[in-house]
This record gives structure tokens, sequence and C-alpha cells, in this order.
């Protein structure tokens, strides 16, 4: 399938339209947010945390430190951000196969560094900030369906 693509000109139109796209998946769901640093892969999951969980978007920030950020009472969203590993084994180490057999929406950043630990069925949304000549910045958001 092809992807479908979007562009979004600022943060509340890409938060948006992560709300809009989790009406189209409903849980369980794996979400791989694909893009380089300041891509705006957290800014979308605050849409997507929204749709899926009715989450504040000024909740979710970006859980590169504690590598889980859990959403929900009881969790409803799970936002994991893999950055900082390097290896399989610090991967496993999360426990992510209970997340995923759990009936919640998962978020995963840099999950592409690791694709022997993916679930077969996932959305794979590719980030990547665009500026024009005024050094306007948009975002340039590619969403696939893979393993249907």
């Amino acid at each position: 399938m092809k992807p479908t693509v979007y562009l979004t000109q600022n943060e509340d139109e890409t938060i948006a339209l992560g709300e809009r796209l989790a009406r189209r998946w409903p849980v369980p769901v794996t979400i791989l947010l694909i893009g380089d640093l300041g891509a705006g892969k957290t800014t979308l999951a605050k849409g997507l945390a929204a749709g899926y969980g009715g989450i504040r978007p000024e909740d979710v920030s970006s859980p590169t430190f504690p590598l889980i950020h859990e959403y929900g009472d009881p969790p409803s969203v799970y936002h994991v951000d893999l950055y900082r590993l390097e290896t399989v084994a610090q991967v496993e180490s999360l426990g992510l196969d209970e997340i995923f057999a759990r009936p919640v929406a998962v978020f995963l950043e840099w999950a592409e560094r690791f694709p022997t630990l993916l679930p077969r069925r996932r959305i794979e949304i590719c980030i990547s900030a665009q500026y024009d000549e005024s050094e306007n910045e948009s975002r340039h958001i590619e969403v696939q369906e893979v393993g249907e």
C-alpha cells in the first residue's frame, strides 16, 4: 500500500492531525514515529495521545530519559523512546512484548533501529521538517500501514 502524505504548517496542525489519525486505527495499535531529532515526533504523539486516551497534549512529553511514559489510569497510551538504547537486549529488558499484548496504543520513537523486535502489524509514520524561503517550518508526514 502506498503511504498517505500530509503537510502541516505548525504545531497545532500537527497535533490536530495526530488526533484525526488516532480515529483511523482501533487499539491495540503500535505506531512507529520515525524522523530526525526535532522532526516533530513528540508533537504528533501529543495529538495521537489526545485521540486515543483523551490525554491533554500539554501533558505529553518526550520519554527520552525515562524511556517510557504511560498515560491514562489505567494506562491507555504508552509512549516509548529507544533513542538512548543500543542493543536488542536493552530494548527487550523494557518488556515491550507485555505492552504490545495489552489493548492500548503504543507510540515508538527510534524503533526502526530494532526491526526484529517490532510487531508484524504496525503503523509507520515518517516525519520530516521542511523550511521555505521565509524560514517557515512545516512538517511532511507519510503514513503507512504495515503487515495488513
